[in-house]
């Protein structure tokens, strides 16, 4: 990962500024540099993954423009020949020293063209105007906020603008902004007309498709791993990635010391590829001693989303502390895109697709912002092949009536998309369990106790203080949100709201995201 920051004002005081941008640091640890505009500043924080040697530092300039961005340009290699057919020269290997050139001759229509997970800043000097633009996912963080002159400020975190500006919030998916104003180029989750695919053929998209995914997102210049839960889309991606490199890849897996779940189903899927595998054990007391530094890094006080990023920050500290791993591959996005445990209770293929937009929509405020946040603050870039824009329109497009579980499986698309020998068979039809229960139950149940003895039978008094937005409604809640309102005071409309199951359906009336409180669990927990 790497780290933008532009303020559009001089009008800032510098030493805070500086002190804003240099809170991301950990993104990018190798190089960093901030540069003036004529009105404003442009600021790096590099991670070197294309283009290691220091010709790949940012911003870029090409006359009187420069550009800040941190993503990944996939199939640039091509595109960049044309453009030196052009006339453009290059003085590096990064990809994204292409952008400056596609704006010139591409100029605002350049965010459609783009096959990439990005966001960037470009200063368009000859105009005198800020352009931001973010990917139709999200995959890379934006947010922004204006200082109290009225000028916009751009960065990768929240916590680069908070004292800065008094309200930060995300910059929206699928969007750019220019004169003052956000316009949507993509709305990915829309699906204006389904595709006409039969089941056979539906299959068959899958699974090319999300090989293209794994394929391109293999491609990288610094040393490469995969996060292995054992479950099926973690698995998935690892299996493939074993497949294309035509070598053993590295996977590693973590779980709680006493009742680690995952552990098992990820050696199994480790010994089925060959992989060069690392198991890593967490204990109760990691977990509360992380609690406040992942809380810090995530910037969310959702429920699932903190759950979910206490084993996976943990194994990625200690993937950078013990490894020279900088690229990870992971196995996000697929529930939004195939279903949860919970939308089996979708009372129709009309309201599963609508559910599904709308995750699809709020991704970026939870399990991309979860995978982000926890990779990027221990100086590692996350790839997320399911997120590949190619492979998400297919998905959308599918007939939801054909992703309904009808078949007694969540899922059962992807599950038959990679029949044969992909994947041991109880692990290709394994059952669905979120990575918060997975790494152990005993991890969220520590945390719910810890959240017990904290706080006393006034808690939900102390919850009042917070009802200026999604109010705590739980201890643990609670918990997270003092944690929260510690690093980002007021900020809490950063995050929609919590991550919980549809509760307008019957069986999803529940009072906790888990997956274990639904009538359907079943076997996920074994």
């Amino acid at each position: 990962m790497c780290s933008i920051f532009c303020c559009t004002t001089k009008k800032v005081d510098y030493k805070q500024m500086l002190d804003g941008f240099y809170r991301t640091a950990s993104r990018g640890p190798d190089m960093s540099r901030i540069e003036q505009t004529p009105s404003g500043y442009m600021a790096f924080h590099r991670l070197a993954i294309m283009g290691l040697n220091a010709a790949g530092m940012q911003p870029f300039s090409m006359g009187k423009s420069k550009l800040v961005c941190n993503g990944e340009i996939y199939g640039f290699r091509p595109v960049k020949r044309r453009l030196e057919a052009l006339g453009y020269t290059f003085a590096s290997d990064s990809d994204c020293e292409i952008l400056l050139p596609l704006y010139h001759e591409y100029g605002l229509k350049m965010f459609s063209m783009l096959d990439a997970e990005y966001a960037l800043v470009l200063y368009d000097g000859d105009r005198g105007e800020y352009i931001a633009a973010r990917d139709p996912v999200g995959i890379r963080p934006l947010y922004y906020g204006y200082e109290a002159g009225g000028s916009i400020l751009f960065a990768s975190e929240p916590k680069n603008l908070v004292g800065l500006c008094q309200k930060v919030m995300p910059f929206p998916p699928g969007h750019y902004y220019y004169k003052g104003k956000f316009h949507r180029y993509e709305d990915i989750a829309a699906a204006p007309q389904y595709s006409a695919d039969g089941l056979d053929e539906v299959c068959r998209n899958i699974r090319e498709k999300l090989v293209a995914g794994v394929r391109k997102r293999l491609d990288a210049d610094a040393p490469l791993g995969f996060l292995l839960s054992g479950g099926l889309d973690s698995s998935l991606v690892c299996s493939i990635g074993t497949r294309l490199l035509q070598k053993p890849v590295r996977t590693f897996a973590v779980g709680m010391d006493k009742d680690a779940i995952d552990l098992k189903y990820a050696k199994e899927v480790a010994d089925y590829i060959g992989s060069e595998h690392t198991e890593i054990y967490i204990t109760r007391e990691e977990v509360l001693a992380a609690l406040e530094t992942v809380v810090a890094a995530l910037g969310t006080f959702d429920i699932t989303t903190v759950r979910a990023s206490m084993g996976m920050y943990l194994i990625c500290k200690k993937i950078h502390e013990q490894t020279n791993v900088r690229v990870l591959l992971t196995g996000e996005i697929s529930d939004e895109l195939f279903g949860y445990k919970y939308t089996d209770f979708a009372p129709s293929a009309e309201e599963f697709q609508k559910e599904s937009q709308k995750r699809v929509r709020e991704l970026h405020m939870y399990d991309v912002l979860r995978a982000d946040r926890c990779i990027s603050v221990n100086s590692m870039e996350a790839r997320v092949p399911f997120g590949d824009l190619d492979f998400v329109r297919y998905v959308m497009r599918i007939d939801p009536a054909l992703k309904l579980n009808t078949y007694g499986k969540g899922k059962y698309l992807l599950r038959r998309a990679f029949e044969g020998d992909w994947l041991p068979e109880n692990i290709l039809w394994r059952e669905k369990a979120a990575f918060s229960d997975a790494v152990g139950h005993s991890m969220v149940d520590d945390i719910k106790e810890y959240a017990e003895e904290k706080y006393g039978s006034d808690w939900k008094e102390l919850a009042k203080k917070y009802a200026y937005h999604a109010k705590p409604f739980t201890k643990e809640s609670l918990l997270y949100r003092e944690l929260f309102e510690k690093y980002y005071p007021g900020q809490a409309r950063m995050v929609k709201d919590f991550w919980m199951p549809n509760k307008h359906w019957e069986g999803c009336k529940v009072n906790d995201p888990s997956a274990r409180v639904l009538s359907n669990y079943g076997d996920s927990g074994k």
